[in-house]
């Protein structure tokens, strides 16, 4: 076996076990749950329940104790009908998982929070029937009250150079190649980094990720965002993509995308937004079509390029006339430079962020191969 081909199966298998590893070995249930987001009056969690055999090997760390981890994870299952309570400070709910085990809640914030700052820890409570009760965290980010100013963007094809939808590529660049080198477009973590702190670097603005890929792979894109230093925002939103009767086949990209903007929008009702995508898919469509539906609430879109035909070139600026006449401005561009001098000329970021983010692809690009 080739020695790129052998790291990364040895890398894949370490991702893959890491979920086993942040549960402790432990048999019986366990809570795996994801970074939520609200205002200062709801927020929003979910995850799930799993059942997992455990383990008492006394294995070193290494590829034998990660297989292993891996033979735990395939063999556990959701548990469905599980009595789940999160509890924000004094605010508490409860849901009940569904029949892959997931639970998402909805916590009304009645009472007020111990403190001010953006990430707070919920506590989760499973009650398994028959089975003593399970504990576990999950980090939930409420905005600073002042922040009027939102950032929504696609993952695959706008801040990575393969996503989802092409796995075997994504893989690749992610685990072979170096991965500040290669997985993400040149500029991305500066320029994410300045929108989330603001001309002043202190506005902790809301850092809004989505992509097409079902939660599977969230501890994919967490790693890939940690190679990349890119701010790692609240949560990921993914899509659902358990076949039911109901629903025989995913949800289309397009609709989820749309649903969680318009979500964002009435959850930050006092916020506008900027949202960035690619040409690749639909995003320059599905972020007019909120302009149209929203008037003022968008305040300008970032489209990367990324080998339009002249077709799609020339639908893409009819559209962007037709957003120009409502007061929107979309910005084509292949450059993340481009998208940030616009930042700073609407008074987004500031001048040094400018600076930051052309450094950063200069170092880039020199470091490319030739």
């Amino acid at each position: 076996m080739s020695l790129p081909l052998t790291r990364l199966l040895r890398k894949l298998l370490h991702v893959a076990a890491k979920p086993m590893r942040h549960a402790q070995g432990k048999d019986g249930y366990v809570i795996h749950a994801y970074r939520g987001y609200g205002s200062h009056s709801e927020a929003f969690l979910m995850g799930r329940i799993f059942r997992q055999p455990g383990s008492r090997s006394q294995l070193a760390p290494g590829a034998g104790r990660d297989l292993m981890d891996v033979g735990r994870r395939m063999l556990r299952w959701g548990k469905s009908g599980v009595e789940v309570e999160v509890a924000l400070g004094d605010n508490r709910t409860t849901a009940i998982t569904d029949r892959d085990g997931y639970f998402s809640v909805h916590l009304p914030l009645d009472e007020p929070l111990e403190h001010q700052g953006q990430w707070h820890t919920a506590r989760i409570t499973a009650c398994p029937p028959k089975q003593p009760p399970v504990e576990g965290e999950a980090q939930v980010y409420l905005p600073p009250i002042s922040t009027r100013l939102g950032v929504i963007s696609d993952i695959d094809d706008t801040v990575m150079y393969t996503g989802v939808a092409n796995k075997l590529k994504m893989l690749y660049r992610l685990f072979i190649e170096s991965a500040e080198r290669r997985t993400a477009f040149p500029g991305v973590a500066a320029l994410y980094q300045a929108l989330h702190e603001g001309d002043d670097g202190q506005q902790q603005r809301p850092l809004l990720y989505v992509s097409r890929g079902p939660w599977s792979i969230y501890e994919m894109l967490e790693v890939f965002f940690q190679h990349n230093r890119i701010p790692v925002g609240p949560i990921l939103f993914l899509r659902e993509w358990g076949l039911t009767l109901q629903r025989p086949l995913p949800r289309r990209s397009e609709d989820h995308k749309q649903a969680l903007i318009e979500k964002m929008l009435g959850l930050y009702d006092e916020m506008q937004f900027l949202l960035i995508g690619d040409s690749g898919q639909h995003d320059p469509e599905v972020y007019a079509e909120v302009v149209r539906r929203y008037p003022g609430r968008i305040c300008a879109i970032y489209i990367r390029q990324i080998g339009d035909s002249d077709s799609r070139k020339a639908e893409l600026d009819r559209l962007g006339e037709e957003l120009a006449a409502l007061g929107c401005v979309m910005l084509l561009s292949t450059d993340s430079l481009d998208m940030a001098h616009h930042a700073h000329a609407n008074g987004y970021i500031d001048a040094a962020s400018v600076e930051m983010v052309r450094a950063e692809i200069e170092h880039q690009l020199a470091d490319e191969p030739a």
